[in-house]
């Protein structure tokens, strides 16, 4: 055996070879003796080399398809024997409707909303198993419930934070429910107590809770499609005020956040488009981030328009709006992870008026050389208006006097 590189014997007489090539192949005994003899050899057995499963296929890393139509995934191996190529839904609980064809792809027709996430691919035989796995995106669905909801009790409240599932392709909301947990049964979702989450945040503090009650949260996602399922719900007890019967030093509280709203946001139609200002908020404790634009068309959903409108920024021009239709806009404010309330809401109808132009942008300002042009122009103007009256006043003065002097000329003169 030294003489073969990486073959060895073990204590129980095990033969280990670390790498199977062709000087492994053949007809192999063992051997069994002692001081006393042997009973003879083992049974022989043979040594052959195969070929573990390897990938010809791979499954790209995503897949994005709209709902109720075909998505065809190809996933392909060989290998010595021939592998056996399975697909599997991660995570997924009993068979899948999944179909798989003659040439071993993953066939999802029609696609569904529960068919979303993430797939494998097994390619095995007798000497190895190999997979792949890729993410399948269902578009054109009501979203998906959240993951990991978690409860942190603060004084008199609870602290509610979770991960977005898939939003189906569309914008996504979240609004927090919870309700009191007493001794009778469970109270359906329409009994609890709801709260609307501001854009762009994924956790809520939920204030004014009773001390020492338990309580049940859950948290519901929602579209322009409509509703996803709730989440998992989550028990919670918030904290109670310390009781003590002496003096004590007030407890160390982390100061609020305290965010309000824009203010007095108005709209005016000009020549390129609809032109919002705002008054910035009124009571903020940390610096502003900036603010985001929402926009909802003829009483729809709500929808970001713009998200990185600066900090330093109090209007910002609207074009590219639809004729004949009926608009709401409202800001929102941020300040770091933190977002206001949204701010007070303007209608805007665009009845008989003609298409803006299609791109939103701030409203600049004339350049400093061109407005100089523009007033020099404007004082020229007037002053070379100003002398061409004094000078028709002069002339005509002129012409009056040189007339009064021809009479008089024509009174002197002989038989006049």
């Amino acid at each position: 055996l030294c003489q073969l590189p990486g073959w060895s014997m073990r204590a129980d007489g095990s033969l280990v070879i670390a790498t199977g090539n062709d000087d492994a192949l053949g007809v192999y005994t063992c051997t069994p003796y002692n001081s006393y003899g042997t009973a003879g050899e083992s049974q022989p057995t043979r040594v052959l080399l195969k070929d573990p499963p390897a990938f010809t296929v791979r499954p790209k890393e995503e897949y994005f398809q709209e709902v109720g139509r075909e998505l065809v995934i190809p996933c392909t191996a060989h290998g010595d024997p021939p592998p056996t190529i399975t697909w599997l839904k991660v995570g997924s609980v009993g068979k899948s409707s999944a179909q798989v064809d003659v040439n071993s792809s993953l066939v999802l027709r029609p696609l569904t909303k529960e068919q979303h996430g993430l797939w494998e691919c097994r390619a095995s035989s007798q000497v190895a198993t190999i997979s792949a796995t890729t993410l399948v995106h269902v578009l054109g669905t009501s979203p998906h419930a959240v993951t990991n909801v978690s409860v942190l009790p603060l004084l008199l409240a609870a602290n509610i934070s979770w991960e977005p599932g898939f939003d189906g392709g569309y914008f996504q909301r979240f609004s927090v429910w919870y309700t009191p947990l007493v001794k009778q049964p469970p109270r359906a979702h329409h009994d609890w107590v709801s709260l609307s989450v501001p854009v762009g945040a994924q956790h809520l503090v939920v204030e004014n809770l009773q001390p020492d009650l338990s309580y049940q949260f859950s948290v519901l996602a929602q579209n322009k499609l409509g509703s996803g399922p709730f989440s998992q719900i989550v028990t919670s007890v918030p904290r109670g005020l310390p009781v003590t019967t002496v003096p004590a030093e007030p407890p160390a509280v982390t100061l609020g956040v305290f965010l309000s709203p824009p203010q007095a946001l108005t709209a005016n139609e000009t020549l390129r488009g609809v032109l919002l200002r705002w008054q910035p908020p009124a009571q903020l404790s940390v610096a502003l981030s900036g603010y985001a634009l929402e926009l909802r068309q003829d009483r729809g959903g709500w929808e970001v328009l713009d998200r990185s409108i600066p900090s330093t920024k109090t209007q910002v021009l609207v074009p590219g709006l639809i004729k004949d239709a009926f608009y709401e806009f409202r800001l929102v404010a941020f300040a770091g992870s933190y977002i206001s309330d949204p701010s007070n809401t303007v209608n805007v109808s665009t009845a008989g008026m003609e298409v803006y132009p299609s791109r939103t942008q701030l409203p600049e300002l004339l350049p400093q050389p061109v407005l100089a042009g523009v007033v020099g122009g404007i004082c020229f103007l007037s002053v070379a208006v100003i002398l061409s009256t004094m000078a028709a006043c002069i002339m005509s003065r002129r012409r009056a006097a040189r007339s009064q002097k021809r009479r008089q000329g024509r009174s002197w003169l002989p038989g006049g």
